[in-house]
């Protein structure tokens, strides 16, 4: 490089595979005139140079030397750079940095966001995760090009503080080699790779970036940052360790704070949408082929338009339907979304209250079910969504119910419906053991593969979970030796998806993680029991993670009561923790996240200073539904959620919208995705699915057959094409404490609050004595249909017809 002139020398010869090459430390220098970042790789075996202008007052110029360097070479050059500029200073060390976070402009000049200081947080197979401990907002044009910007030095210094109390050193995470803005079953089955990764959901810089990976064509220089929760812990199992991984991934679009964001928006975003993924790596010698499986679950805010008022006098505001979408668009828009990362079947877990004094969480129990009802009606019955109710709040205050147990009877239900991801992997993260597959192959012919083996498709699978096979040896016994795929996902909410959820999700990982040791061929049994200290570990994580997700969205820990009464903590003391924990999330919610929400939306470019507009300050506060402000220039990342890209340097082929019930009919896609981009690969992998091995028997042993079985128990919906398209069950009828009929027709017939409601939600009722009477006798003949070497089943014909058809059953 010219030291005068600033003209770049001639190309170099790049690495073979520039793509594979990641650069993991650099040096930031400047002169008069531009900034010079030298970076090299992790084995010091190249070195490449960036030059970013600091004479232009408000654009951004950046200038990439195609060569690469060896370290005698970067020194000999960097020795020229400061000879030609020694009139003007010369050339100066800033920082040693470990990649560029982005660049961002608020009213004057742009700044350069660095990675100062790193640590390592885990690994995957190899490849290092970390955290960010430092950070660094260096202004990019030199002092006297920056005093003659005119410009509110308040307005802009406001600027730079609002976006540096978004704290980079709490809950980021990113990785040079190892997309973990994604799940391990879609890196390893999706070819995508570059700059397109950025714009996926999960990556929260990626406003911040996209100036200098448009200029460059490429992610050379910058990390992605995903923010959620990743916590790693070594653990053992018969005598062999593993190594257990919990990655939450909160989605960047709709964010924010709890009563700012709340429900979905017009393009079928939800507030609170966190992809939960945990992993198992077997801990084998260097070099080995080595067992890894994940299983992803979601949590996500109820997909309605509702919100509550932010209040600094009632700590519990009224739930309100703001908005009537009368054909669902935008709840529609999101489970279409779930089908295209996921596949089918969507299962829902809906944990809020049943019977409230005055109407809150019942208002939108009602218009959630009648929203499914509406959605299914579309769909063909095998990609019907699958909709359960249980009441936690109030089997969590009854003595008589096992809470836990039974919500992990619910996720061996879940978890036979959408199976778990499994495979062995080299040591650089190459699926092994299967003829013929790589990386690189389409996903239609490592599932023909994997699932050759099989002979049963996904019907007959959940048929044998209704016919109460046992299902061991049929499902796990080729397991160590064959890839396993997930399809599907299991979605769970209460009110904020966070306290309640979080027990769920814990329940639905125990589940998983017995499937997953069994699987890896650590267990001979995929049951885990709530004793086991393995049961243990894994809730002190989940534990971990709840409180992070917490304070992420709602300000304070998570209300951890059930799993402080598992670990048999003193009463007294809980109680007093739990009430401080409700009142710093007040004083958080009332006085704390208005600010929250402004720096998430400059972080995230939904809000972008213009001179002569309206501050961000200056405007309405966020509302619920959009960002709220009709001056706000939104970012190009907003889009459409089915994975369309504004981006000008996307490579993939654009994904049109299609409709769910499309969706629906190519259900064979196996894909767990994190980005909303749908995976081009396909197959039918409905034989790789897995019953779950717990037996019937085994799985109910803590409710009484009668009760079970009992018609009573059941409200079904009035209208009889409703009862063939709603697929909703209520599971409180499952629950060892049970509730008497009368209980639950009160509760359906409860009255709901008129001032809160928008043209109010259809509130379900029962159905007319002769109605009940024919669908009594429809039962009566389904369980003499289910009744194997004259055994009656001990559940319900219905719960069965719902697991394997999609049958509904609605309270």
């Amino acid at each position: 490089m010219n030291s005068e002139t600033g003209q770049l020398p001639p190309n170099r010869v790049d690495p073979e595979q520039p793509n594979s090459c990641f650069l993991q430390k650099f040096k930031l220098y400047e002169t008069r005139s531009n900034f010079y970042l030298i970076g090299r790789d992790k084995s010091r075996t190249f070195w490449r140079i960036l030059k970013i202008d600091r004479l232009d007052p408000s654009e951004l110029n950046i200038l990439e030397d195609p060569a690469t360097y060896s370290d005698n070479e970067c020194y000999d050059l960097l020795k020229r750079i400061h000879e030609g500029n020694k009139p003007m200073g010369g050339l100066k060390f800033i920082t040693v940095c470990y990649g560029i976070v982005g660049f961002v402009k608020f009213l004057g000049p742009y700044y350069m966001i660095l990675i100062t200081k790193r640590r390592k947080i885990g690994a995957i197979c190899g490849h290092t995760i970390y955290a960010v401990s430092k950070s660094e907002m260096i202004p990019v044009p030199n002092p006297a090009v920056r005093s003659k910007l005119a410009n509110s030095k308040n307005d802009e210094n406001r600027y730079k503080k609002l976006l540096c109390s978004v704290d980079l050193t709490k809950d980021f995470f990113f990785s040079y080699s190892y997309n973990v803005m994604s799940s391990l079953q879609k890196n390893l089955c999706d070819k995508q790779t570059g700059p397109p990764l950025y714009e996926t959901m999960f990556v929260w810089n990626e406003y911040l970036t996209r100036g200098i990976r448009y200029c460059l064509k490429n992610t050379l220089w910058t990390v992605a940052l995903v923010y959620g929760f990743f916590k790693q812990v070594d653990l053992s199992v018969s005598g062999r360790d593993f190594k257990l991984t919990l990655i939450a991934r909160r989605s960047r679009h709709f964010a924010g704070t709890r009563y700012l964001k709340r429900g979905v928006n017009e393009k079928g975003r939800v507030a609170n949408d966190v992809e939960t993924e945990q992993l198992v790596i077997e801990d084998a010698p260097e070099g080995c082929p080595v067992r890894i499986s994940s299983v992803v679950q979601h949590r996500g805010s109820i997909p309605l338009f509702w919100s509550q008022e932010t209040s600094r006098l009632n700590i519990k505001p009224d739930i309100i339907l703001s908005r009537k979408d009368h054909n669902y668009e935008a709840t529609r828009l999101h489970f279409e979304n779930l089908v295209q990362r996921y596949g089918d079947p969507i299962i829902i877990v809906n944990l809020i209250k049943t019977n409230e004094k005055k109407p809150r969480e019942t208002i939108l129990r009602a218009e959630f079910s009648h929203a499914i009802r509406f959605i299914n009606r579309s769909l063909p019955k095998e990609s019907r969504l699958r909709f359960l109710h249980w009441d936690l709040h109030h089997h969590a205050r009854s003595k008589a119910t096992n809470v836990l147990g039974h919500l992990g009877k619910v996720a061996t239900y879940a978890l036979g419906l959408t199976g778990i991801f499994y495979c062995q992997v080299t040591p650089n993260l190459r699926p092994v053991g299967l003829s013929g597959f790589d990386k690189n192959d389409d996903v239609d012919d490592c599932l023909s593969h994997s699932c050759s083996s099989k002979d049963e498709d996904a019907d007959s699978r959940e048929t044998e979970i209704s016919n109460g096979s046992d299902g061991d040896d049929a499902s796990m016994n080729c397991n160590v030796t064959s890839m396993m795929f997930q399809k599907g996902v299991l979605r769970t909410n209460c009110i904020d998806c966070l306290d309640r959820t979080n027990v769920a999700q814990y329940c639905f990982g125990l589940v998983a993680l017995g499937h997953q040791l069994h699987a890896s061929g650590f267990i001979e049994s995929p049951d885990i029991d709530l004793d086991n200290p393995l049961a243990e570990d894994l809730m002190r994580v989940y534990e971990t993670m709840g409180d992070v997700l917490a304070l992420q969205y709602g300000g304070s820990a998570a209300h951890n009561k059930i799993f402080s009464e598992t670990r048999g903590q003193w009463k007294a003391a809980t109680q007093s923790q739990e009430f401080f924990r409700t009142l710093q999330r007040f004083y958080s919610n009332a006085y704390v996240d208005s600010v929250k929400q402004d720096a998430i939306n400059v972080f995230l470019g939904y809000f972008q200073p213009q001179p002569g507009k309206p501050q961000l300050w200056e405007l309405n506060s966020d509302q619920h539904n959009n960002v709220g402000r009709s001056f706000i220039k939104r970012s190009l990342s907003e889009g459409h959620i089915l994975g369309e890209s504004d981006s000008p340097m996307t490579s993939t082929e654009v994904v049109q919208s299609q409709p769910l019930s499309e969706i629906a009919q190519g259900s064979n896609r196996a894909i767990s995705e994190s980005a909303p981009v749908i995976s081009t690969c396909e197959s039918d992998i409905s034989a790789c699915r897995f019953t779950p091995s717990m037996p019937r028997k085994q799985i109910f042993c803590g409710l009484q057959e009668d009760e079970c079985l009992q018609s009573d128990h059941i409200i079904y919906d009035e209208h009889d094409d409703d009862c063939n398209l709603s697929n909703i069950l209520d599971v409180d009828w499952l629950s060892s404490s049970g509730n008497s009929c009368e209980e639950i027709c009160g509760r359906s017939m409860t009255s709901l609050s008129s001032e809160n409601l928008v043209n109010g939600p259809k509130v379900e009722t029962r159905t007319s004595a002769s109605e009940s009477g024919s669908m009594r006798k429809g039962k009566e003949q389904c369980e003499a249909e289910v009744t194997r070497d004259n055994m009656t089943t001990p559940y319900s014909a219905g719960f069965m017809n719902w697991v394997a058809n999609g049958e509904l059953l609605f309270l």
